[in-house]
């Protein structure tokens, strides 16, 4: 089992910033993809978004190759902060219901802003 120190990955204290839970992303799908079980281990994150978490782990959930089945039994989140745990399911649950309905999301969107 491979454990990512995400701090050491993204070289950073703080996840907040979208590029770098991308760089975050990159590592996990290099390693899922050769179906190796993941450790993420967030000892020593002191801040963290939900925009960092959307582009580190919710993207996993656009990936056809990854079923939510596979992400419980190759991925696995270790030392998280408790007042960020409930980041991870906001996360997970809107990108299952977002890539579900992608369309009908984006219509939503264009219809609350643009009137379209």
């Amino acid at each position: 089992m491979d454990e990512l120190f995400v701090k050491d990955i993204i070289e950073s204290d703080i996840a907040v910033a979208t590029d770098a839970g991308d760089k975050l992303f990159d590592v996990i799908v290099s390693l899922l993809n050769d179906k190796k079980p993941i450790v993420l281990d967030f000892n020593g994150i002191n801040i963290l978004t939900t925009a960092f978490l959307n582009a580190a782990i919710g993207q996993l959930y656009n990936n056809d190759r990854f079923s939510s089945e596979f992400l419980n039994d190759y991925l696995k989140v270790v030392n998280v902060q408790t007042e960020d745990r409930p980041l991870f399911s906001m996360v997970i649950k809107r990108a299952k219901e977002y890539f579900k309905n992608k369309k009908g999301f984006e219509d939503s969107a264009n219809q609350a802003f643009y009137g379209k």
